[in-house]
């Protein structure tokens, strides 16, 4: 039979070198009805941010059936493991499909009911994962589902009317960010698992909420504590394979969050000199203090972890309106350790070479959203951001005359 398989040359390449060949390309699906999550959302809007636990639930449960559902095709394929597994959120007018798509492996001439494992990773970086000595066992997820609502109550709004951090903001936002890594690495320690690799993050619209899901593959490294909490990672597969070379493996993926306003003055202050060319100060020192205090928090959690290092930190900013900004860093923390090592001196050529696009498509795709890192890192506050906060102050501070004199 033809073998009809989403694999790339360079991904056969570095496969075959751990004694795979190309099996099947296989999906998974799932459609749920978006009319309850509607109704949910709206009744969102009169309460305080945080997570809405029972869209939590619909959600992941929507993933885990279209995964499960992938596990069985692979499985009737002959598959031994699927690699590549990727999660995508698809917008069917009220309906929301959640679309599980991977590439089956074979080893030999065996063929098995149960694939013996499932990856996030590709071909290539499935070599290096291996080769730096982890066992690949679970693609694994975790999720949660926000609303940022009044974002901390009555006394977060009063405290967004002046400038700096609002911690009751900020505090929202940093557990929800916690809470799908804390459950991603509950999943991978279920299975068994030691380390959850090649994390990817995506923040996705839904329903008037917000979506967090971190993606990854739990595997088992021989040099890692086996009842431990599994150390995670959000490093490129390659860039894992040039750490354990050098000895090193990683801690813990540490995120910090900040939630800071503009404030009254300072909204009304950068609106009017946003009218004429020049730096805005104001916003500019708001964005530098929300950056450190986010940065702060990254070191106070690899730290406390026992790191010596936290690597490939990234920066997000977003504009939550009425003058308010989050900034979101992240990064892994790392650490020299014992029996970190790589089973080849150096790394194949076709397991860096970068697979080009040959299909472009400029159709608008806002309404399918695949699991990737957000990308709209290091966007601006927006143009009218300062002015719509300063707008809505000045007529806050018209009725406030108002009342005074009259």
């Amino acid at each position: 039979m033809t073998t009809i398989s989403g694999l790339s040359g360079n991904e056969i390449y570095c496969l075959r070198r751990l004694g795979y060949t190309p099996g099947e390309l296989v999906i998974g699906n799932s459609v749920i009805s978006l009319g309850l999550l509607g109704g949910i959302a709206a009744g969102l809007k009169t309460l305080a941010g945080g997570e809405v636990s029972g869209v939590t639930s619909i959600i992941h449960d929507g993933r885990k059936r279209a995964i499960e559902r992938l596990h069985m095709e692979a499985g009737h394929n002959g598959g031994y493991g699927v690699t590549g597994v990727s999660s995508e959120l698809i917008l069917h007018g009220g309906n929301i499909e959640f679309l599980a798509i991977g590439s089956c492996v074979r080893q030999g001439t065996e063929r098995s009911r149960t694939p013996a494992f499932s990856s996030a990773c590709d071909g290539q970086a499935l070599y290096c994962l291996q080769d730096a000595g982890f066992t690949p066992k679970h693609f694994v997820f975790g999720n949660v589902a926000y609303s940022v609502g009044l974002g901390g109550g009555f006394l977060g709004l009063l405290r967004s009317l002046g400038r700096g951090e609002v911690t009751e903001f900020s505090e929202v936002f940093n557990r929800t960010r916690h809470l799908a890594l804390e459950r991603i690495r509950q999943e991978a320690r279920e299975l068994g698992a030691n380390a959850v690799t090649g994390i990817r993050t995506s923040i996705l619209p839904l329903a008037g909420m917000q979506e967090m899901v971190m993606t990854g593959t739990a595997c088992t490294h021989p040099a890692l504590p086996a009842s431990a909490w599994p150390v995670t990672s959000d490093l490129t597969h390659e860039e894992m394979w040039n750490l354990a070379n050098q000895g090193y493996m990683p801690v813990q993926l540490v995120l910090g969050v900040s939630v800071y306003s503009l404030g009254l003055v300072g909204g009304i202050s950068s609106f009017f000199k946003s009218f004429v060319r020049g730096e805005i100060s104001e916003l500019t020192s708001l964005i530098y203090e929300a950056r450190e205090r986010a940065l702060i928090k990254i070191g106070e959690d690899a730290r406390e972890a026992g790191a010596d290092e936290v690597l490939g930190v990234k920066t997000y900013v977003y504009n939550l309106g009425g003058g308010i900004i989050e900034f979101l860093a992240i990064g892994t923390a790392v650490r020299k350790l014992d029996g970190a090592l790589t089973r080849s001196e150096n790394l194949l050529p076709q397991a860096i070479i970068r697979d080009q696009d040959t299909f472009v498509n400029t159709v608008d795709r806002s309404t399918s959203y695949s699991l990737e890192r957000p990308t709209n890192a290091r966007g601006s506050i927006g143009l009218f951001t300062g002015m719509g906060f300063a707008l809505i102050a000045l007529v806050v501070f018209v009725f406030k005359l108002f009342a005074v004199f009259h």
